[in-house]
């Protein structure tokens, strides 16, 4: 049937990521992008050899398969919604959508019009967290008992051009670089069964300090600082903590994620991007770089070759829906503990993706 048709929805700065691996993949093609700025649209369209479109027109546009969802996690269900019914599978940026309530509703939506939903991040299906999980699922480190995840930062209005979306509803820390941390666990220790946690927001403005809006301020609407304690239904417990409220970062030099095995520690590479390193730790004390047990590190995109592929044929999809909304479950319910005082029971179950051929995305269509 020939590669997928894709479109971009949302020409913004993560636009390029993913129009930058069309050539990596066979089992789809960006062919259109759309954007409510007109003359953005134009300009990428251009810069890619790509049809330019409205977004209304792009989803009447009968060739186009599948949409690439790339605006703001405020309107990821309005958008999800359109494009479904438009009769087009979406693969949306995360989070899957701006609370727990929403996501549901996309994937009814998707049921109903017998079409799949896929999300970022894809990062786990990248060499180095492929290889993360297969140490654990080899029996290297034992049996997982805990694990950490801490990634703190000063803010995106730093260096992003147009930092607002980070601070409004479906933004804040948790939900911005929690799906990198929390996908990746689910992904090895498989679902959660119960949250609770304790954010904070330390302003209700914010200064931008990048170009082109240099002192510019903004609101904020969500926590800007979050830890959370995710149970685990197999035991192992895990203590998450993003922050848009540490500019000196961590002490660590890099985002510190590590699984706690009764026979050793593992040390994950971080969930942001697809390589490695890998690191155990035994009992004995001696620490071993792992070598890598995959080979896709190229970056993103992978999550919408996964979902073009099963569009297209027998694949099993590993980034789909229902990982996301549980993800989105989690991370929803770290912040109504907060709000309510208590531990927040999840309902929703996943069973964990299985682990990718080592050769993909060569490998994709077996």
């Amino acid at each position: 049937m020939g590669p997928v048709q894709t479109g971009i929805l949302g020409c913004g700065t993560i636009s390029e990521a993913y129009l930058g691996a069309d050539d990596r993949f066979d089992v789809y093609d960006i062919v259109a992008c759309a954007d409510i700025d007109a003359e953005r649209a134009r300009e990428t369209a251009e810069k890619y050899g790509l049809r330019a479109y409205a977004p209304d027109e792009m989803l009447a546009d009968d060739d186009i398969e599948l949409v690439v969802n790339l605006t703001p996690p405020s309107v990821h269900f309005e958008t999800c919604h359109d494009i479904l019914t438009a009769g087009k599978h979406v693969y949306v940026e995360k989070p899957l959508a701006a609370d727990f309530e929403d996501a549901n509703a996309i994937l009814d939506t998707a049921e109903a019009e017998g079409l799949l939903v896929g999300s970022a991040p894809d990062t786990v299906l990248g060499a180095g967290l492929q290889t993360a999980r297969s140490v654990v699922d080899g029996g290297r480190i034992g049996d997982p008992v805990g694990a950490t995840a801490v990634w703190a930062s000063g803010g995106h209005e730093s260096w992003h051009p147009s930092p607002d979306l980070y601070y409004r509803r479906g933004g804040g820390p948790l939900f911005d670089m929690g799906p990198y941390y929390v996908t990746a666990l689910v992904s090895v220790l498989g679902p959660a069964k119960r949250v609770t946690g304790s954010t904070t927001r330390t302003s209700d403005r914010r200064t931008i300090t990048s170009d082109p809006r240099c002192g510019e301020t903004i609101d904020v609407e969500v926590p800007t600082h979050e830890s959370g304690i995710i149970d685990f239904a197999d035991g192992a417990t895990a203590s998450v903590l993003t922050s848009f409220d540490a500019p000196g970062r961590s002490t660590f030099g890099s985002p510190a994620f590590e699984i706690y095995g009764t026979e050793g520690t593992l040390r994950l590479p971080d969930p942001n991007h697809f390589e490695g390193p890998v690191h155990v730790r035994s009992a004995d004390g001696t620490t071993e770089e792992v070598e890598l047990t995959h080979e896709y590190t190229a970056g993103r995109g992978a999550g919408v070759a996964d979902l073009a592929a099963a569009i297209r044929g027998d694949w099993r999809h590993r980034t789909n829906g229902a990982l996301a909304n549980h993800v989105l479950e989690i991370l929803d319910g770290i912040r109504d503990a907060s709000a309510e005082g208590t531990h927040v029971s999840i309902e929703t179950s996943v069973e964990r993706p299985e682990p990718l051929p080592p050769t993909f995305p060569d490998t994709l269509a077996d």
